[in-house]
């Protein structure tokens, strides 16, 4: 595989996903296996039989005794235990490093980092054969001991040695011993550290004397943090940076927003008295200042960089993913994915989440990963020695709060909060490596919580000994000017003006700050220019035009329907290919599958891009979609909608993770709304695993931090007697979300609707998050089919779907409104029994709920005695208890004195049975209740001579 199995950073094609498709048989990893690695490093060179013949000849030379036996045996002894000291210093020296700035952790000196272990005890001042390491070739053990420690057990430590890749460990090994690349800064330099550190500090005591009590999170303890973000900026533009997306804990939140991003201070201070930082008109329910983002552009050395920090909820390390979406998608708007050097995503966490949050290691997992990769990840941990009230050895089993990332083979830098010269060394040598190699690595600062979880807290209540500790540890610009003090670097009045100047500034901006009034919002600019809140209430927005011109459509079929000549295809394919062209020669019989690869088609024709990634979104969960044609020879991979011109068409089979994915996609929705972007659950249940996603971003995150978002997602729901895992998508639990026209709930059952349900979703002017229930059995139920026209001509999407049977208006007796699968099962029973006055109505979106038109359609029901809800679900679960009081109003509203009865399952703890003969006998019931079949034959409403049948 060559030197290219070294490299964890993608191909360069995969940029383009017609080539990304094309890589090669589906196992075979480019990333595996890592050839080389630990046994090409400086240890085995330095080992090497000619390089050992020759040390241990001089060193026999040197000692007078060229031809003793003995001392060219003790020789190349004392050359192997040198060397085998570098390497354990190498590997385990971090473990001795000084980083605790309280003093407080005790671990344990490793024996063998001492001369003892090694054999030298005694012998400090022998010469030794080290081949070039550090510089030397000859070296005094007492020499080599102290460069090691000075190295390898200052202020910072480096775990390198778990990564395989032979460049990347040499880089860093080579920046960190080399004198050059050491800790060094000029003279100005530390001046803008100090000032830089100072601002943080007093940004925070500020806070604290005008907002007594209030919650901010400070960051008091880890100002080091200040200056070493800054780092990133500088040398990042340096490097190629142009542009940085944040996402962080709420810890030092409000700090980063104001000395890092550049928020105006009055701005904060504005949020603080309890105004808002948009226009009072614009809406929307707000959040707390910890949560809120914001974005700006800062210059260093006359490079300008764009930055922005995602909004996020409580729910610890949530955004993470939200980011490296986000990340990924800007790559892609800037045409950077093949090199990944402009867009830098940064994520800075809390030690105690770090170590605690699942979806870390999800996200972590993307760092490679074709599709969710972008280019390497900067992860920086405020690592406070503590969680909320929980001490390390009861938050984690290891070490650090870093060992996670050791999983993608991260380096990480663990460094000493107390030295911001060490803190912000760590970040330039963190974005050197990450644009040179692009890929994740770690800063784990080590500080302490100079107050509790809060301001409000009291920390003695659980750690006495450590807040003792805290309250008579110096601030660390104390620290840092007494230091620069001895250096000469300052002189003793330089600290003090500086506090007196930035406190003087923070005055100004907290006078200006009462008289702040936002004046526009920040959410419709940029790539999102031209779109806007819907202008229209949602109960009366109209239909865009989303049908084909025969043309495109005729086109489209070609394009879904050849197979290249020298592309061998599966033999069943074949048939479903051979299908789906007679579907376009008859203009009739168009599935689900097809109507999607149609709406995908046409958008990307139209310029769009369509984005779509699940577990097994390219074949589909279900072998219904096939949007991947493999060659069963080569397993090279075809995608038809790869070849069409204009716009760009993605699908993924992503990792085994819902939180993370889904979150990922948000993120990719949030910076591009030009894209179609759809997650797809395996089975709609599984979305319960990124519930937090829903909750916190999909469903609210409009209201609270005014972000827009287009986010399709596709779940799997109907009862088919498969099992509470795979039957139900909970719709309940996204309707009982559902308000201030947040999101679109649907759920479709002909194809043709759900090709325009898809296009709707990118020709409005608006973006909503949109979710679909989507079916299993109706992928190929021979009732769910369209016709060619039905694409085509005025056709568009259709709220509410009428009966497959013309009844007359004045004939409806019983109306049953249902929504899915269920319509099918109702109406064949019905018309087998052949009842003339129950009319079937299926709801296709359920929220925004379309009462208007429902209200129209009964309006025209003259004779119209009962209404009937008819559902699979349990009644407990599903659309019931949501559309209840919204059909009683459409009822009222059409001067009918209504209540709509309900007709599904018993209330029930688990969403479906497991027992297929139960399954059988509930579906029975519940469609017998819906028609009514136990009055079947009392009435006119039969018209056949067939034996009434049990209910």
């Amino acid at each position: 595989m060559g030197n290219e199995s070294h490299d964890f950073s993608p191909p360069e094609t995969w940029g383009d996903p017609s080539a990304e498709a094309q890589q090669g048989p589906s196992w075979d990893n480019p990333r595996w296996p890592l050839v080389g690695g630990e046994s090409e490093d400086e240890f085995t060179q330095a080992l090497d039989p000619t390089t050992m013949k020759l040390a241990v000849e001089q060193a026999a030379a040197k000692a007078g005794k060229a031809t003793d036996p003995k001392a060219i045996e003790e020789a190349a002894g004392d050359s192997i235990r040198a060397m085998l000291m570098v390497r354990l210093y190498r590997v385990r020296g971090h473990l001795a490093a000084n980083l605790d700035p309280l003093g407080l952790s005790h671990l344990d000196e490793p024996e063998d980092l001492t001369l003892e272990w090694h054999g030298f005890a005694g012998q400090e001042e022998k010469d030794v054969y080290v081949g070039g390491v550090f510089g030397y070739e000859w070296v005094k053990v007492r020499e080599l001991y102290d460069v090691l420690r000075r190295t390898y057990c200052g202020n910072v430590g480096l775990e390198y040695m778990h990564i395989t890749d032979t460049d990347e460990r040499r880089f860093l090994q080579d920046q960190f011993e080399s004198p050059e690349d050491t800790i060094q800064f000029t003279d100005e330099g530390k001046k803008a550290i100090l000032a830089s550190v100072i601002r943080g500090e007093e940004y925070e005591n500020f806070l604290g004397k005008k907002y007594v009590g209030t919650k901010r999170f400070g960051l008091d303890g880890g100002e080091s943090m200040i200056p070493a973000l800054e780092a990133v900026i500088k040398y990042g533009g340096q490097l190629g940076v142009r542009e940085i997306i944040y996402g962080m804990a709420h810890r030092g939140r409000l700090n980063v927003l104001a000395n890092v991003m550049a928020k105006p201070y009055k701005v904060i201070f504005h949020e603080f008295s309890g105004g808002s930082a948009s226009p009072e008109d614009v809406g929307g329910s707000g959040d707390v200042k910890y949560h809120l983002g914001t974005s700006t552009d800062r210059e260093f050395d006359g490079i300008s960089v764009h930055m922005s920090l995602v909004p996020n909820p409580s729910h610890l390390e949530a955004v993470d993913p939200v980011v490296l979406g986000k990340t990924r998608a800007q790559q892609a708007i800037r045409d950077d994915l093949a090199a990944h050097a402009e867009v830098l995503p940064v994520l800075i966490h809390g030690d105690a989440a770090f170590a605690g949050q699942g979806v870390v290691w999800e996200s972590l997992s993307f760092s490679g990963i074709n599709g969710y990769n972008t280019g390497g990840c900067l992860h920086f941990i405020i690592n406070n020695q503590i969680g909320f009230t929980t001490s390390p050895r009861f938050a984690r089993s290891s070490p650090y709060p870093s060992d996670v990332a050791k999983g993608v083979q991260a380096p990480i830098l663990h460094v000493n909060g107390d030295d911001p010269e060490a803190v912000t060394f760590a970040c330039k040598l963190a974005i050197e490596y990450r644009q040179k190699f692009k890929r994740d690595i770690v800063i784990d600062m080590w500080c302490y919580r100079r107050f509790g979880h809060n301001e409000g807290d009291e920390p003695k209540f659980t750690q006495p000994l450590m807040y003792d500790e805290i309250r008579q540890h110096p601030k660390v610009s104390y620290l840092y000017s007494d230091k620069l003090l001895e250096e000469g670097v300052i002189e003793s009045g330089t600290a003090p003006q500086l506090r007196e100047e930035f406190e003087a500034l923070l005055q100004e901006e907290f006078d200006a700050a009462k008289s702040y009034k936002a004046n526009q919002a920040d959410w419709f600019g940029g790539r999102w220019a031209g779109l806007s809140k819907p202008a229209d209430a949602e109960g009366a927005r109209r239909n865009v035009e989303t049908a084909l011109e025969k043309k495109l459509f005729d086109s489209l079929g070609r394009t879904l329907t050849t197979v290249p000549d020298d592309h061998e295809i599966h033999k069943t394919l074949g048939r479903v290919l051979k299908a789906k062209a007679e579907m376009f020669d008859k203009g009739e019989g168009f599935d689900w599958a097809t109507a999607e690869a149609l709406a995908f088609g046409s958008l990307v024709t139209e310029g769009y891009g369509v984005r779509l990634s699940g577990q097994d979104s390219g074949r589909g969960t279900f072998s219904q979609r096939h949007a991947v044609w493999v060659d069963q020879k080569t397993e090279e991979k075809y995608i038809p909608l790869c070849q069409l011109p204009h716009g760009k068409f993605e699908v993924y089979d992503s990792p085994l993770s819902e939180y993370g994915v889904l979150g990922f996609e948000y993120g990719f929705a949030m910076a591009d709304p030009k894209t179609l972007v759809m997650w797809e659950a395996q089975f709609g249940d599984f979305a319960n695993g990124a519930q937090i996603m829903i909750d916190q971003f999909i469903a609210s995150g409009e209201a609270k931090w005014l972000r827009a978002n287009g986010l399709v997602m596709l779940l799997p729901h109907g009862y088919e007697g498969q099992g509470p895992e795979h039957s139900s998508a909970r719709l309940e639990r996204f309707l009982q979300l559902c308000a201030n026209d947040n999101i679109q709930v649907c759920n479709i059952t002909t194809p043709a609707n759900y090709f325009h349900v898809l296009r709707r979703q990118m020709h409005r002017d608006f973006r909503k998050p949109m979710v679909i229930m989507t079916p299993k059995s109706l992928l190929r139920h021979p009732m769910a089919k369209s016709s060619a026209d039905e694409f085509m001509g005025e056709h568009h999407f259709m709220r509410i779907k009428s009966d497959t049977k013309d009844i007359a208006d004045d004939k409806i007796k019983r109306l049953v409104l249902c929504s899915g699968k269920v319509a099918y099962d109702l109406i064949e029973k019905r018309d087998e029994m052949g009842i003339e006055d129950i009319s079937i109505v299926r709801i296709e979106q359920l929220y925004p709920f379309p009462g208007a038109p429902l209200t129209t359609r009964l309006k025209r029901m003259k004779n119209l005695e009962e209404i009937v809800w008819c559902q699979e679900e349990p009644q407990n679960n599903g659309a019931w208890t949501f559309v209840d009081r919204l059909i009683e109003k459409a009822a009222a509203d059409a001067g009918k004195n209504l209540r709509p009865i309900y007709a599904g399952r018993e209330p029930a703890a688990s969403p479906a049975t497991g027992l297929a003969k139960r399954h059988v006998a509930q579906q029975e019931s519940l469609i017998s209740v819906a028609l009514d079949l136990a009055n079947v034959g009392k009435s006119a409403k039969v018209t056949t001579s067939r034996p009434k049948k049990k209910g």
